[in-house]
């Protein structure tokens, strides 16, 4: 039983990590109808500029942190303004194949810089349980990982419901000749979108260098994980996101108990399988899509 409750307890602390992954995955589809296939290598690649500056800042985590967040957001709105929304009006395989190469182009830099090392970002909380008693073991960097998680999420929320801006993207999302008649710069907003998509991608690049490490080839891994909360969640949902990032968590750890840890990942995605053939647009999906 105790074995039963850690599983549980870990499979929802490593979804709160899962949803950090995959809600720049999110946004980025549910503002502009488009799969960045980008997502896992630019994280990886924010993860590598988390651990560079740390090491020539002196070790501050938080500085080397707060400097890749702006480098990260400029190069997602280059990114977008550059390549991807030149060719976004001509249908999705075009931009799905121009970040598919920029994905490639990403992770071969990184290969070249880091060749096949495993890297990780310095972390105090390593080692650190917060509570560990018969029933429950807490690891302090785990519940680190689910409690930024959940700010990113209702931070997003927030910008995305409350705020100008907010209104602007969505309004982008629901009708792009309706936004543009009404004065939106439907390609700005695309690129503020992306950078923003970028900063909370940080985020998740910092959480997994701390918490896993990274390779050069780190980024396909982790965008099918951020394939699999999304399409759980319902593509485009950011709290959808957080909710496949528990679900996937959860069932992982499920499998491990029940059959080991050797099919935890295979248990996982029968799991996606499984919600996918009951809720096709995902749990909290919106069918409708430019």
């Amino acid at each position: 039983m105790e074995l039963f409750i850690q599983s549980i307890v870990s499979g929802i602390l490593l979804g709160g990590l899962y949803a950090a992954i995959g809600v720049g995955l999110s946004l980025v589809f549910g503002i502009m109808g488009l799969t960045n296939i980008a997502h896992g290598c630019l994280m990886i690649l924010s993860s590598f500029f988390i651990m560079f500056f740390v090491r020539q800042l002196g070790g501050s985590v938080i500085l080397a942190f707060l400097v890749t967040i702006v480098i990260m957001s400029i190069i997602g709105g280059l990114l977008q303004g550059a390549l991807i929304n030149r060719v976004l009006s001509k249908g999705a395989e075009p931009a799905l194949l121009v970040t598919f190469g920029v994905a490639i182009i990403v992770w071969n830099i990184l290969e070249l810089i880091l060749g096949a090392n495993y890297q990780r970002i310095p972390s105090p909380m390593i080692g650190v349980n917060v509570v560990s008693s018969r029933w429950v073991v807490i690891s302090g960097e785990y519940l680190f990982n689910l409690l930024i998680s959940v700010v990113v999420i209702v931070g997003l929320h927030i910008i995305i419901r409350k705020t100008l801006f907010g209104r602007s993207i969505r309004a982008a999302a629901g009708n792009v000749v309706a936004a543009e008649l009404m004065g939106i710069n439907t390609s700005r907003t695309y690129m503020y979108t992306m950078a923003l998509a970028m900063a909370t991608g940080s985020v998740g690049g910092l959480l997994v260098g701390q918490t896993f490490g990274f390779y050069s080839y780190s980024g396909m891994p982790y965008l099918i994980i951020a394939f699999g909360v999304v399409v759980i969640g319902g593509m485009g949902s950011i709290v959808g996101t957080f909710l496949g990032g528990v679900i996937l968590g959860v069932s992982q750890l499920l499998g491990s108990y029940f059959f080991g840890p050797g099919v935890q990942t295979l248990v996982g995605y029968l799991t996606l399988l499984v919600l996918l053939t009951l809720r096709p647009h995902g749990l909290l999906g919106n069918m409708k899509r430019k």
